[in-house]
């Protein structure tokens, strides 16, 4: 039997008539171009057969508890992340790697009460990062400050311990007060006797006693080097001392023996 040969100027126009087909959409979401709502699907971790052309990904109301490596497949052109209402209580120091053309992203009402700076590098686009609704009790500065383009930071309604520890987190706000949205729902929650104390209303003398007894990681680090060594430089200085009074009072008894009479 021949083989049906198609000229390739009609090949050509085949496939533009006929383009290949798009990439699936996840079962359990609706998708139109380049927006993916997975919202309210009874989702325990996000889904992997995302379009690399997604642009907004809805992952609201969903039971996602961990973010880990690898949580999301490469999304290029991803600007905007929700994870609004999930259970979200951790985050993995890579599980945003890939998603450096983010604008905003939305992690409020979950139970988050750690972040590292790690986290975000990889965001070196992101403008608005929502926080609020949370458990944090601290934020490492380090969080909004590896944020290269950040316009927006919403924090309320999470249980702000005041102590000595949100001392720099209070330096930051300070300085950056342009940055942070609904500044004025900043409450402590602990101690029993700051709670609802707004935050942005301390000022440097609420501080004056963290700022007396609070020691840098360099002092911390030069305490831990000095010690060990004026321990060991003290037991050499002991051992010689003690070595030169036994050598001397040799010495006296020697002395005394040459001058007794025969």
């Amino acid at each position: 039997m021949g083989c049906w040969r198609i000229p390739g100027p009609m090949l050509a126009l085949l496939l533009l008539l006929c383009p290949p087909p798009s990439p699936a959409c996840p079962a359990a979401c609706r998708c139109s171009p380049a927006e993916v709502d997975c919202s309210e699907r009874g989702l325990r971790e996000v889904p992997w057969s995302l379009s690399t052309n997604t642009s907004t990904l809805w992952l609201g109301y969903n039971f996602i508890t961990v973010l880990g490596l690898y949580s999301f497949p490469p999304l290029p052109g991803l600007r905007l992340l929700s994870l609004v209402h999930n259970r979200l209580e951790l985050i993995h120091s890579q599980a945003l790697l890939g998603l450096g053309a983010l604008q905003e992203l939305d992690l409020s009402h979950n139970h988050l009460t750690v972040l590292t700076p790690e986290t975000f590098l990889p965001l070196t686009s992101l403008t608005t990062l929502n926080l609020g609704s949370n458990r944090l009790g601290e934020l490492d500065p380090g969080v909004p400050s590896a944020l290269p383009q950040l316009q927006a930071l919403l924090l309320q309604d999470n249980p702000w311990v005041c102590s000595c520890g949100i001392l720099p987190l209070w330096r930051w706000l300070s300085h950056n007060r342009e940055k942070v949205r609904e500044k004025s729902l900043l409450f402590c929650r602990v101690p029993e006797q700051l709670n609802n104390y707004p935050i942005m209303a301390f000022g440097d003398e609420s501080f004056r006693q963290c700022q007396e007894t609070l020691l840098s990681p360099q002092s911390y680090i030069t305490f831990f080097i000095i010690g060990p060594l004026s321990f060991i430089a003290s037991i050499f200085f002991c051992t010689f001392m003690g070595s030169l009074v036994v050598f001397f009072h040799s010495l006296r008894r020697e002395s005394h023996c040459w001058r007794r009479p025969l």
